[in-house]
This record gives structure tokens, C-alpha cells and sequence, in this order.
């Protein structure tokens, strides 16, 4: 073995062979010797910089709650709904619970349980990345969305995916029924023409005697019915599953929730769409008075769409026939039997409800029409299932989306500023505006104290969340398209996505729009500037 330098003879050697070495060409670069006349050599080259427009890889499940099959089930309620998948589409259908804090900050309130529904084709890996779908309160359960949703997704996207719906609190299985059934229907047929202090007073205190009921039925969770503890309930979906990352689609109000958990958990954040979300930075009344301003412009969408057609049965002016309507069963209501009716206040509401969904848009013009005709039947069946409640009288999603619109609220409405606000309203929105006005004072006697995005800022110094996609309808009578506007703002990273069409829920109902989500959703990438697609 030879031993390099180790001694004083060896160095000398080793010194001579360097020597040696150094005489005649080399084939080696020069060495330099770095001294004060010498330039100081470059600085490491810069790690290249991330790419803005990448969303993060999707992440396999690796767990979460048992799912039983009820494929059979699912279909039933897609047929009922009309929505059902293109004939050589089968779809497989699981449903199952997720067990949550009733309320975080109060353990000893106990655990409530939330219905899942994973719907993927029939055979598909259990490992599949999931998308959790969360629908609006005042639309549909989650769980029937997801279903609604994957019916119609395109090929690509359900083979990629298994869609999770996750029922919003008080839907689904775990439907609220804690109103008494004369209250609830109190503030359901409230004559939408009524403006006065008078009716005000009266709305509240049905409202109050609502609050009373479901404070003792809750125990103590009332408050629990917001968008905050949907944002939690998310997050606890997704340690259930067992991924880093979660994707998401919310609708409504389901946007809502899910732009306040990106906000919490931004490093949680996977592949995001929030469809249709309401302006993050407005409380009521202006929040209401927004709303209310875009459902007035979802209605002449509507009437547009009526007469486009070569014999419109609401007249050739929709809104003047439906105004009319809204008179004359102010004054008379139709009777439909077993001491039912349908009322003018029922019909404010299932009219507002249903212009969310365009697709039955000819249903609703049929059951105007018939009710303009004098005929309650078909349009008692329509109006009901588009409004409070189903036909079977069972409460629907009633108490949930009362509940959760005054606790997402912080401001509280007197009679007497409904009134005034309601004569203002109704000389500017003459549908929508007196039973928006409405709507106000029926949160009087909820605990207020909502939480907004705003306030529910994520942890110090956390990193921001990766590219969010927002899609903003021009005509949804949920919320304007300024919701979409002021939520991607909020997020910072927020790509807007703006849509000329009606209703809430753009996606996948426009090819303009499917392809920027479908892009996102398969490919990870988002746009690099805001989009604007045509109706």
C-alpha cells in the first residue's frame, strides 16, 4: 500500500513530483489563486423560479370512513331530479358518515355526524385522488350535488377522481327540523307586498319563537350552522382520507365554506374551485341588497329565455304576468286541498330557488303559467319542491339555510329598519325586493357573531395557498359577480373565471368553462389571466 505524503521524506518527494508536474502543457484548466487584485467569482445561479400557474399534484386516498353500496339509491334520486348520466355512463354509488366536534371550541357538546356520498365508476381504484363537492344549503344536500355533479363531469375527470359529496350541516341524512311547523310556514307565505312595521314585528316574533325551539333541540349547537364549521368539518374530511392535500369544488354557499378553509389551511390546499361564492367583505344589509339586485337580473335572464321562444306562456312580458300573479295571491291565496295553498310568499321563494337551476327553468314557466291560469296542482308540486320544503311536507332545507344565513350574518335588523329597507327594495327590486327585506328581520333573535374569510386568517407566517380558481356567474341569484371578484382578490392567488350566463354553478353546464376547470383539475394547471366566457 502506498502512503500519500505521510512522511518528511515523502513530502519532499511529493513536493518534487508537483514540482515536476507543473512543466510543460497541461491538459487540466488553470487553477486560480484568489487574491485582492482578483474578481470575487460568481454567485450560485438562482433556483429557478416556481411556476405560478401549477396547482399541486393530486394525492391518493389512503383511508377514511366505510362506505356502503347504495348505487341504487343514487340513481332513484338522479332520475327523480332529471338529471340523469348519458346512457353509457354507469356510476357506482357509496354512502357512509363522518363523525366531527359539534363545535370545536366545545368539547363537551359532543360529536355530530355528516353524510358522505362517493360516487366513481363501477370498479375504480379505492385509492383515487378525491374531489369533495360541497352544494349550496338553499339549493341541494352536498351529497345529491356530488351525485348532480358526477352525472355530469366529463369522462376524464370521473376516471380520475372518486367525487366525495359531504353533507353541509342540517342536510343530507342529518336533515335540521326544529322549527315549528306554523312558524316555519309563517315566515315561508309572508306576503311579499307587505312593507309595513306591522308585518315586521309579526316576522319576528315567529322567528323568535323558531330560535326557541331549536335552541332546546340543539343543545347548545345552534350556532354551529355557518360556513366557519364547514370550513372545519373540511378539514376533518380530509385527515379522515389520509391526504396532504384536498380538491375541492364548492357551490353557493358551498363556496363560501370552502374559501374559508383555503384561508385557514392554505398548505391543505389542493386543486380548488369555489363556483359561485358571495362577496366576502359585505355584512347585511348590503350583502341581502347585493343578492337580491342579482336575482332581479337572473329573472330577466329567465323572461329572456321565455320569449325567446315562438310562444312564450307567460305573456310577452314574463315580469309584468308574474308581478301580477304576486297581487293577486296576495290577496287570495289558491287552495289546493287539505286546508294547503300556494301563496304568494311560497311562490317568492320557490321562484328565487328555482332560477338558480336553469335547467328547469321550463318547469318553473309551466307552473306560472298555470298558476296565472288558476290551476294550483302542478304549480303547488313545482313551487314546493323549488321552495321550503318537498311535496311531503317534510321541512327540506329550510331550517339549515335559515340557520345558516343568520349565523354566517354579524348584523342584526330592527323592525323598523326592515321597513324602511323594504320600501326602499321595493320600489327598486319589485319581485325580490319587500321579501328580502324580509329575510332580515327573521334573523333578529339569532345569536349574531358570524364568521367571514376575512376573519378566519391562517396561521402566521404560513405559506399562501396555491392558485385558486373563481367562477363568477353575471346572473345568479345567489350572489353577483362581484363575490367571485372580491373572493379571488381575498385569496391572493385567485384565478376569476367570469361567465355571462344565469343561474349558480357554471361548472360543467358551459364549454368555456368546463375546459378552464377540466385543465385545472387534470393537467394542474390554472390560467394565467383572468377568463371571460360568453353565455
Amino acid at each position: 500500500m502506498v502512503r500519500w505524503c505521510g512522511t518528511a521524506l515523502a513530502a519532499l518527494l511529493c513536493t518534487v513530483l508537483l514540482a515536476g508536474c507543473s512543466v510543460g502543457p497541461s491538459l487540466r484548466p488553470p487553477v486560480a489563486v484568489r487574491g485582492e487584485d482578483l474578481p470575487a467569482p460568481p454567485p450560485p445561479p438562482a433556483a429557478a423560479p416556481a411556476d405560478p400557474d401549477a396547482l399541486p399534484d393530486t394525492d391518493p386516498v389512503r383511508g377514511g370512513p366505510t362506505f356502503t353500496d347504495c348505487t341504487a339509491e343514487v340513481l332513484a334520486g338522479l332520475a327523480a331530479s332529471g338529471t340523469e348520466p348519458p346512457e353509457d355512463r354507469a356510476l357506482a354509488a357509496g354512502c357512509g358518515r363522518l363523525t366531527v366536534a359539534a363545535d370545536r371550541a366545545r368539547p363537551d357538546l359532543g360529536p355530530a355526524r355528516l353524510g358522505l356520498t362517493r360516487i366513481t365508476r363501477p370498479g375504480a381504484p379505492e385509492d383515487l385522488p378525491a374531489l369533495v363537492v360541497l352544494g349550496d344549503t338553499g339549493i341541494d344536500g352536498s351529497s345529491r350535488a356530488a351525485a348532480t355533479l358526477a352525472a355530469q363531469l366529463p369522462d376524464e375527470v370521473l376516471a380520475r377522481y372518486q367525487v366525495i359529496g359531504m353533507d353541509r350541516r342540517g342536510s343530507g341524512t342529518d336533515l335540521l327540523d326544529c322549527a315549528p311547523p306554523d312558524a316555519r310556514a309563517a315566515l315561508v307565505d309572508a306576503d311579499p307586498t307587505s312593507a309595513d312595521t306591522a308585518t315586521m314585528d309579526r316576522l319576528l316574533a315567529r322567528s323568535r319563537a323558531i330560535v326557541q325551539d331549536c335552541y332546546l333541540m340543539l343543545s347548545g349547537t345552534l350556532t354551529s350552522f355557518r360556513a366557519a364549521s364547514t370550513a372545519d368539518d373540511l378539514e376533518a374530511l380530509r385527515s379522515a382520507l389520509g391526504t396532504a392535500r384536498l380538491n375541492v369544488v364548492g357551490v353557493g354557499d358551498g363556496a363560501d365554506a370552502a374559501a374559508q378553509w383555503v384561508t385557514s389551511h392554505p398548505e391543505a390546499a389542493g386543486r380548488v374551485v369555489l363556483d359561485g361564492p358571495g362577496d366576502p367583505t359585505l355584512d347585511d344589509p348590503a350583502r341581502t341588497e347585493a343578492a337580491t339586485a342579482s336575482a332581479e337580473a337572473a329573472f330577466d335572464a329567465f323572461a329572456t329565455a321565455c320569449t325567446a321562444g315562438p310562444a312564450c306562456p307567460l305573456g310577452p312580458d314574463p315580469r309584468a304576468t308574474v308581478r301580477g300573479l304576486l297581487d293577486r295571491l296576495s290577496g287570495t291565496a289558491l287552495p289546493v286541498g287539505d286546508g294547503d295553498t300556494v301563496t304568494a310568499g311560497s311562490t317568492v321563494h320557490a321562484v328565487r330557488t328555482l332560477l338558480s337551476q336553469p335547467a328547469r327553468w321550463p318547469e318553473l314557466t309551466a307552473a306560472l303559467a298555470a298558476a296565472v291560469a288558476g290551476d294550483p296542482a302542478g304549480p303547488a308540486r313545482l313551487l314546493r319542491s323549488g321552495g321550503p320544503g318537498p311535496p311531503d311536507g317534510s321541512p327540506g332545507s329550510f331550517d339549515a339555510a335559515l340557520a345558516t344565513r343568520c349565523n354566517d350574518s354579524r348584523v342584526r335588523t330592527t323592525p323598523g329598519e326592515a321597513a324602511d329597507l323594504a320600501g326602499q327594495w321595493g320600489a327598486r327590486f319589485d319581485l325580490f325586493g319587500v321579501a328580502a327585506a324580509q329575510q332580515l328581520v327573521t334573523c333578529g333573535p339569532w345569536p349574531s357573531g358570524g364568521t367571514s374569510a376575512s376573519q378566519s386568517p391562517g396561521a402566521p407566517g404560513a405559506a399562501p395557498p396555491p392558485p385558486v380558481l373563481v367562477i363568477g356567474t353575471a346572473r345568479d341569484p345567489r350572489s353577483p359577480q362581484s363575490g367571485a371578484e372580491r373572493t379571488a382578490e381575498q385569496l391572493g392567488g385567485g384565478r376569476l373565471v367570469r361567465w355571462q350566463g344565469a343561474g349558480t354553478g357554471a361548472y360543467p353546464r358551459t364549454p368555456c368553462v368546463t375546459a378552464v376547470v377540466d385543465r385545472a383539475l387534470l393537467e394542474g394547471r390554472a390560467p394565467a389571466e383572468d377568463v371571460v366566457c360568453p353565455p
